[in-house]
């Protein structure tokens, strides 16, 4: 039998997910949520953020729960976004192991998102990944808008490989390049990391999608095609960055699982585990969740449920 090749899956729902919901889930219900995604088989979940309580209420338990999610999941790799310094001081206070810095690639995102220029965000970044690095911590950097920038139009290939480079050159562990408000197409896709893969190694590149589109699978597939096999998503499709206008959800992390299952390629996440997750979300968030395949995904638990 031939072995089948592995893709690395990063959960970012309790993070990405829920810092734009209108209800606030608690930190029982955060941790509940993380235990779900554990037992379905996911081995590295972005958990929270340490950015200012003001700005993403949501976010402002971090320092509660990470010490909680580092106790009852050792093994689990957590990542916690910080936007500068401070922010890493809070997050290695509370026990964090991986912190991820985001860096936008238009000079008004970074404005909107963190209120400093292109330039200064970027040295901002390259600071905060230096200092992370001292303290021994593993790190991932953002490269956002990396498509296209919700004030500024189409985000030039240029720019998104300066910026991913200079990351690169700070020892970012990680490059995630981030499709924020949903707007990439497979054919972007690919031309834009046979680019990269010029500029940073293949295997310290990873892709956030969103589904503003519909085409956050596509654009997955189109990635894999690429050589990328490290890829954020969320469970049930949950978030939508409170900084970019009209961002849907993430692409949802059983969409993702079942199209790497069924082409090949090892997960090692189960789907009725994240059929569970998903339901405990969509139950605390009142409204219906889930990505492209959840009503296929919904009718085929059923069936197995009643053959057993």
């Amino acid at each position: 039998m031939s072995v089948q090749e592995a893709i690395h899956i990063t959960d970012v729902a309790p993070r990405d997910g829920l810092q734009n919901q209108a209800i606030h889930l608690g930190t029982a219900d955060k941790l509940r949520l993380i235990e779900l995604l554990v037992e379905a088989g996911l081995r590295s979940i972005e958990a929270a953020s340490f950015v200012s309580p003001k700005a993403v209420p949501q976010m402002a338990d971090a320092a509660e729960l990470v010490p909680q999610v580092q106790a009852r999941f050792p093994a689990l790799r957590t990542s916690v976004l910080v936007p500068n310094l401070k922010g890493l001081e809070r997050a290695h206070a509370a026990g964090a192991t991986e912190i991820a810095v985001v860096l936008s690639a238009s000079e008004t995102m970074n404005r909107k998102n963190i209120n400093m220029g292109l330039d200064q965000a970027t040295e901002v970044s390259e600071q905060t990944l230096a200092a992370a690095r001292a303290l021994g911590l593993r790190t991932r950097a953002y490269v956002a808008v990396a498509f296209d920038c919700p004030f500024e139009g189409q985000t030039p290939l240029h720019e998104v490989l300066r910026l991913s480079a200079r990351m690169h050159a700070a020892a970012a562990d990680e490059i995630v390049i981030a499709d924020t408000i949903g707007s990439a197409s497979p054919g972007q896709v690919k031309e834009r990391f046979a680019a990269l893969r010029g500029v940073v190694p293949m295997e310290r590149l990873a892709v956030h999608l969103h589904d503003t589109r519909g085409m956050g699978v596509a654009n997955a597939w189109a990635a894999l095609e690429a050589g990328v096999r490290r890829f954020d998503a969320s469970v049930g499709g949950i978030g939508g960055c409170p900084f970019a206008p009209g961002a849907a959800g993430n692409v949802a992390t059983e969409d993702l699982v079942l199209m790497a299952e069924r082409s090949g390629f090892a997960t090692g996440i189960a789907l009725p585990g994240l059929l569970a997750a998903v339901d405990f979300a969509q139950e605390r968030l009142r409204r219906p969740l889930g990505g492209r395949a959840i009503t296929w995904l919904r009718r085929q638990r059923d069936r197995d449920t009643q053959n057993t």
